[in-house]
């Protein structure tokens, strides 16, 4: 059985036990939440060196890392070393979105150095093995790249099956088009070959695949927005319907489910987006590319897109996909993808203390003690990062002007430090008690 039919049969899974001690949750509040489908952990038993990690709004919000090497630049080196990055920096999950050619023995490199759950859109490899001869790809191929990765252990695939014909023209008129990769693969095959997205047609198929190896299914946003211009339009909120009903034959079939989710939205869009995706995918966990809320920021798409992606784990979003410095720029080396997972540990966190999660502002609180004793092992221990922070302390130190001593920072230096003031008016109030 899939964990879905687990829980609708009201077994605790031992991926569920493990996932409920992890978060400090009751396990009973777990399974009737991955029942209904508003939690998943995407497990393929296949996948030997995967620990669970579940994904919904009762628990922390996760972070993925985009991994994979680009026809021009990369090697299965290179990624197996971003993985170690990733992985050590804080991420959840990651993505293998490797193209060209022998994708199939660099996913099986990081399936066997992964202890995270490890996905993958397959119509890359499907493409990538036709030399990106789209016009002629038999949806029977895309059939066949599922099964086998779904066989070698991939725990969830992004499949862009809302994407249909009738909303192609809408998507054209915007400014930007189709910015999704796999969503303008499925749109340039539906119009060569005049004909409706295989995906959506043959998706009891795809779900006899996923089912049998508990294969959770990641619902590609093809339309999503590329620009600020392009928000929140027609042919974004159209596939979103659509989504909304393949979430729902997922489930009944017993396929957990996830819904991709916008790229680029204006600030004050976003809040609306999460609300509307909750509705019309009923509870589906969302999983969010920032959303960038600024399109004049190259080189810091990662801080531009974490201020979108904190509001959107406040108001809806369980998975958020990284991004990094070399966004819209290029393939990002390991030092960004460092910094990517970084800036988006700090949004999900930070969602998290605004949505109120029960425990999500102890480590802060922590944090605020350690400052005010001026404990600095302690703070580099609480730290997101705490290399980067110890670094950047004693780099401080070293440059100093003063005598640097342990109870104040060059900030403001021991004669006008706050909290050393502090610490004296306490002292004042005592004596005048």
């Amino acid at each position: 059985m899939t964990q879905l039919e687990s829980a609708k049969n009201g077994i605790a899974t031992p991926e569920m036990k493990a996932v409920a001690s992890a978060e400090g949750i009751a396990l009973d509040s777990l399974v009737s939440a991955i029942a209904d489908g508003t939690a998943v952990i995407p497990f393929n038993p296949s996948h030997r060196s995967c620990s669970p990690v579940g994904v919904g709004r009762m628990m922390t919000t996760k972070v993925n890392a985009n991994l994979g090497r680009s026809v021009t630049h990369s090697g299965k080196g290179d990624e197996l070393e971003k993985l170690d990055v990733a992985v050590k920096a804080g991420a959840d999950f990651v993505m293998d979105l490797s193209v060209g050619e022998d994708v199939k023995s660099i996913r099986q490199g990081m399936l066997d150095a992964s202890a995270k759950p490890l996905g993958t859109v397959p119509v890359y490899e499907t493409i990538s093995r036709l030399k990106g001869d789209v016009p002629h790809m038999d949806p029977s191929l895309l059939l066949d790249v599922i099964r086998e990765q779904a066989e070698q252990g991939v725990d969830f695939m992004t499949l862009h099956a809302g994407l249909l014909l009738r909303d192609i023209p809408r998507a054209m008129g915007r400014k930007m088009g189709i910015v999704s990769r796999g969503g303008s693969i499925m749109a340039e095959w539906m119009m060569e070959n005049r004909a409706e997205n295989p995906l959506y047609e043959r998706w009891d198929e795809v779900m006899e695949i996923l089912a049998k190896h508990d294969v959770t299914v990641s619902l590609g946003d093809g339309m999503r927005p590329g620009c600020l211009a392009d928000a929140s339009d027609a042919a974004q909120f159209s596939e979103l319907d659509v989504l909304g009903e393949l979430v729902e034959r997922c489930r009944r079939r017993g396929v957990q489910v996830m819904v991709e989710g916008p790229g680029h939205v204006p600030f004050s869009q976003i809040q609306m987006n999460m609300e509307r995706e909750q509705k019309v995918c009923a509870g589906a966990p969302f999983y969010v590319l920032g959303p960038v809320v600024t399109d004049i920021a190259p080189g810091y798409d990662h801080i531009v897109s974490s201020i979108g992606a904190t509001a959107a784990a406040t108001y809806g979003a369980s998975l958020l996909c990284y991004v990094t410095p070399a966004e819209h720029l290029g393939l990002p080396d390991a030092k960004e993808v460092h910094e990517g997972v970084i800036a988006y540990r700090i949004a999900a966190h930070a969602g998290d203390v605004a949505r109120g999660l029960p425990g999500a502002r102890d480590r802060d609180d922590a944090m605020s003690d350690a400052r005010t004793a001026f404990d600095w092992d302690r703070q580099f221990s609480l730290a997101l990062d705490p290399a980067h922070a110890r670094e950047r302390w004693l780099r401080t130190r070293a440059n100093a002007d003063e005598a640097h001593s342990d109870d104040h920072c060059s900030m403001c230096g021991k004669e006008f430090c706050a909290v050393r003031t502090s610490r004296r008016i306490r002292e004042l109030m005592s004596r005048m008690a």
